[in-house]
């Protein structure tokens, strides 16, 4: 974001048009720096209605309102978490990030991935969430894997009896169903984040249960970028939904509730 080369990018247009949302999180010459040289500034359609779709979430969206989020770390998911507190009816949890929150609850992980420094976060997380009445799901099944690479050795194990030997690599089949119960009783439902280790072909049931559950949701339905717009288009299901998000770090900072450099770049 240097202001010289910001403003020899000025010098080219006379008119700026912002259409990527996806970087809009970033304060970079091109999205936040250059902007206020032009007094002719604009959001393009895409900015627009990413705008519109994620505004509507944190505002009025209708309830129940359930919130599928998966991926590595709680430390990735928790200020979404905490902005939607007031928001959301009901979390599901998957993912690595799930094993964080099942260690804080004393369940057994085996040798599942597991963020240490945030189990007192996640912790406090699940007491806020109990004292609003919002439900936080945890997987009740995991499939486990001996390693998380293609040809491990699998097996479904229960949340109480995981063996102390496997790594969780995805949801387990009870925990899909009961995840897809819930966004088929949702109005609007938000997905950011895979179920497990999608991109190995026997560690993608649980990623693909959410897709297929949200391509027949009856509600709105929106999927933040990154992973699982990848998961969603390996499912065949792009056009199944309410909204793709193509910014996956922008959706996850604009749920979190932060001002977006480049958004505030066109509104200054």
């Amino acid at each position: 974001n240097d202001p010289g080369f910001a403003q020899a990018l000025a010098r080219l247009a006379e008119v700026y048009v912002d259409d990527a949302f996806g970087a809009a999180h970033r304060a970079h010459a091109s999205t936040h720096g250059m902007v206020k040289h032009f007094a002719a500034r604009a959001a393009g359609f895409l900015l627009a209605r990413e705008v519109e779709v994620l505004s509507a979430l944190l505002a009025t969206p209708a309830r129940p309102f359930v919130a599928i989020l998966g991926g590595a770390k709680v430390s990735d998911k928790i200020d979404v978490i905490e902005n939607l507190l007031d928001r959301v009816q009901v979390f599901c949890i998957g993912g690595a990030m799930a094993y964080t929150f099942l260690k804080a609850q004393g369940k057994p992980i085996g040798r599942s991935r597991v963020e240490d420094d945030r189990l007192e976060l996640a912790r406090e997380t699940l007491d806020r969430a109990d004292a609003k009445g919002v439900a936080i799901r945890l997987p009740v099944d995991h499939l486990a894997a001996d390693k998380p690479e293609a040809g491990a050795r699998t097996q479904i194990v229960g949340a109480d009896t995981f063996p102390p030997d496997l790594l969780g690599v995805d949801i387990g089949p009870a925990t899909a169903k009961a995840y897809a119960a819930e966004i088929a009783a949702a109005q609007t439902t938000l997905w950011n984040g895979p179920m497990g280790i999608f991109e190995i072909d026997a560690f993608a049931q649980g990623t693909m249960a959410i897709a297929e559950a949200l391509a027949t949701s009856k509600g709105t339905t929106v999927v933040g970028g990154g992973d699982s717009v990848a998961a969603l288009a390996r499912a065949g299901k792009l056009g199944a939904v309410t909204h793709v998000s193509t910014g996956g770090g922008a959706s996850l900072e604009f749920l979190e509730g932060k001002t977006l450099p480049g958004l505030a770049a066109l509104e200054g």
